[in-house]
């Protein structure tokens, strides 16, 4: 993948995940940020920083980003939610519009 092709997000821990930009997209939020006018820093450098998500919560969120991309193509299969983590992802997505 080239660098424009991809997706900077940093967790509260500092802890970076590149991943592909059209996963990230699945966000309105991250939308948002990556595709508003000006110069705003997620715009011109292509990171996002999570300063209230945590590294395992921000892991869990991304896996579900590509999830996501495979659900709407068709393919369907199950995603695994540890329950202790229920209360944190539910926070994190409504944040995040997924």
């Amino acid at each position: 993948m080239r660098k424009e092709e991809t997706v900077k997000l940093i967790s509260a821990e500092g802890f970076e995940f590149v991943i592909h930009k059209d996963a990230a997209m699945v966000s309105q939020t991250i939308r948002n940020m990556l595709t508003s006018p000006g110069s705003f820093a997620e715009t011109e450098h292509g990171e996002v920083t999570f300063p209230e998500i945590s590294t395992t919560i921000l892991e869990k969120i991304c896996k579900y980003f590509y999830w996501n991309l495979q659900y709407a193509s068709g393919k369907q299969t199950e995603f695994h939610i540890e329950p202790e983590l229920v209360l944190e992802l539910m926070m994190a997505a409504n944040y995040l519009h997924t």
